[in-house]
């Protein structure tokens, strides 16, 4: 070994085609050629171990080939699958991914952005929890595309800020109206601040008014599986009846299943418990929970699909919105309801 760099014209004659086409491959332009093409030309990198000269495209093009993808919490089994899935597209377009957990707080995702406005990255994709379209305004301006994973729908706007969006409202309404289908009217619903709060918070109180059930609505701390824990601990110990229990992600709602458990009431036969998300946990915890898949993975996909789209065709086009699936997964964790929750009222005397 030598140490010598291989030139894009040693891999073009490998592939055998012109270095202009090893250069658009490279430049994130797979879809202007044939796939037998693309193929040949990424075989002859990976044999020849060509490393592309990042400096040098950067003082050409004047891009960095970074995007950043934006999450409030990597802890949370959500995020990680949507983070691989803009990393397969991202880097089958020439680009690296650098992640970011922000924690859901607003001063960490404005350092995002101010590091974007610095030209340290030439896209951004992912979910901001604090942070609004004109917080991210400067960056339309001097031209780094943005995809945001929204929880409610927002629609286009001048900027090329796109936004993805699950129908968080009408899922939230979806999943309760399954609840009430099967005779449960004291259901309860636990949130934490920021994020999905508001929207799902929405289409749990419309799907209630609609029986003309009365709606019992938690805060928790934070969107975890302590929170969820801590906030139907307090239920229990407060004796206020409730046949369900809808969380508004899943680690919050298996922290109830937990909290359910540690006072003798089990789940369905006691307390239906619901979750949001359907991550891989979901399908695991006994009994299995009931929950709204959102398919994070093809909403990573579409993300960066839709940020590599702006950055191969230096797009300005106002933004779009564009709705994403979602399915309700119906498990075990829910059963029909059998009768006044007298176990509440049970647990309260316990505990006086």
């Amino acid at each position: 070994m030598t140490g010598r760099r291989i030139t894009q014209k040693e891999v073009a004659e490998r592939a055998g085609v012109a270095q202009a086409t090893v250069s658009l491959i490279l430049n994130g332009g797979r879809e202007k050629v044939t796939p037998e093409t693309a193929e040949r030309i990424e075989a002859a990198i990976l044999e020849l171990g060509y490393q592309p000269n990042r400096f040098a495209q950067a003082l050409r093009t004047k891009r960095t080939y970074v995007i950043a993808c934006v999450v409030p919490d990597l802890a949370n089994p959500f995020y990680p699958s949507l983070v691989v899935a803009v990393q397969k597209v991202a880097r089958a377009a020439g680009y690296e991914v650098v992640t970011i957990d922000t924690e859901g707080e607003l001063n960490n995702e404005r350092q995002v952005i101010l590091a974007a406005q610095q030209g340290r990255f030439d896209g951004v994709v992912g979910v901001f929890f604090k942070t609004s379209a004109r917080d991210l305004a400067p960056l339309g301006k001097t031209g780094v595309p943005v995809v945001r994973i929204e929880v409610s729908r927002k629609v286009g706007g001048p900027l090329p800020i796109d936004n993805l969006f699950i129908d968080n409202v009408a899922a939230a309404r979806t999943l309760t109206k399954h609840l009430l289908d099967l005779g449960h009217r004291s259901i309860a619903m636990i949130a934490a601040p920021g994020g999905p709060q508001q929207v799902r918070l929405q289409g749990y109180l419309e799907a209630m008014a609609t029986m003309g059930a009365a709606p019992i609505v938690l805060e928790a701390a934070h969107f975890t599986l302590e929170g969820g824990r801590e906030v139907a601990d307090r239920l229990l110990e407060g004796g206020r009846p409730v046949s369900a229990i809808i969380a508004a992600n899943d680690l919050m709602a298996i922290g109830t299943m937990q909290s359910l458990a540690a006072h003798g009431l089990s789940v369905p036969g006691d307390v239906s418990v619901a979750g949001f998300d359907d991550i891989l946990a979901a399908a695991l915890v006994t009994p299995a929970l009931t929950t709204v898949a959102q398919f994070q993975d093809r909403i990573g996909a579409r993300a960066a699909e839709k940020l590599i789209e702006r950055l191969a065709d230096g797009a300005s086009e106002p933004g779009q919105a564009e709705e994403m699936a979602y399915e309700l997964i119906i498990r075990a964790s829910v059963a029909p309801f059998k009768g006044q929750p007298e176990h509440m009222h049970q647990t309260r005397e316990e505990t006086e």
